[in-house]
């Protein structure tokens, strides 16, 4: 297929993508997605700088280590979407490197691309990221303890070699980002719905439900990541009756 025709049925493809539905949310929670997989529902949580303090939902305390977290989501339970086959299929929009690659006109535009070329990525993609993930603001931190350009919390910045202390330094956050990323690309075979989706909610979430995890935190994140790389995503349908027993049941 040609470039321009095999670009075309992207954009169309994940505009379908974009058009799936969302159903409204389960009781709320937390869900602590630790590292190795396992995960924790909590009805609260507090972050340190070295340890967080989980209150679970059985009424007790527990204290460990940030380094032990991966993630930190609303407890949203939503029916996962019915993607069309053409999406399912999709290798997505262009994530490698283009030969053409210039800096995105965004804050940071000079560090994205070269990140984005180190770890062979589209730096159109590093940039849409980090728009929705900090809005820019390389001194962003979130409740759940999520750091910099790239919202990275410490135990994945550990993974990808950069120190908690550096995740302010916007040139070393997204390299943590970029490589991350690029991670996610090769293991998920250049599905950008998938990688979208493992960024934020973490691979082994992607795996367990064998794609976009029923969170509806993350169906919005990945929505909002498509919209930010320039397909449309303005209206959502209702899922069918089968598919909210199903999300009703896990």
């Amino acid at each position: 297929m040609p470039p321009a025709a095999r670009g075309r049925s992207v954009l169309l493809a994940l505009g379908a993508f974009a058009l799936l539905g969302l159903a409204a949310p389960a009781a709320r929670a937390e869900l602590v997605l630790l590292q190795g997989g396992d995960v924790l529902k909590v009805k609260a949580y507090e972050m340190g700088a070295e340890q967080a303090r989980l209150t679970l939902r059985s009424g007790g305390v527990l204290t460990l280590s940030v380094m032990r977290i991966d993630r930190i989501l609303a407890d949203e339970i939503v029916p996962p979407p019915e993607v069309p086959e053409e999406v399912e299929q999709l290798a997505a929009v262009l994530l490698d490197f283009p030969a053409d690659a210039t800096a995105p006109p965004t804050p940071y535009g000079a560090e994205v691309l070269e990140a984005a070329r180190k770890f062979q990525l589209n730096p159109q993609v590093v940039a849409a990221v980090m728009r929705v993930e900090s809005a820019y603001n390389h001194r962003a931190l979130s409740r759940k303890g999520a750091r910099g350009l790239m919202q990275l919390m410490p135990a994945t910045a550990a993974r990808f070699g950069v120190r908690v202390d550096e995740l302010f330094t916007p040139a070393r956050n997204l390299e943590a980002g970029a490589r991350y990323l690029r991670f996610l690309v090769d293991r998920f075979e250049g599905d950008a719905v998938r990688v979208f989706a493992a960024y934020n909610a973490g691979e082994n979430a992607v795996d367990r439900y064998g794609g976009v995890p029923p969170y509806r935190e993350t169906q919005e994140y990945v929505r909002r990541v498509l919209s930010a790389l320039g397909v449309p995503a303005e209206t959502f349908g209702a899922p069918t009756a089968a598919a909210v027993k199903a999300a009703s049941t896990r």
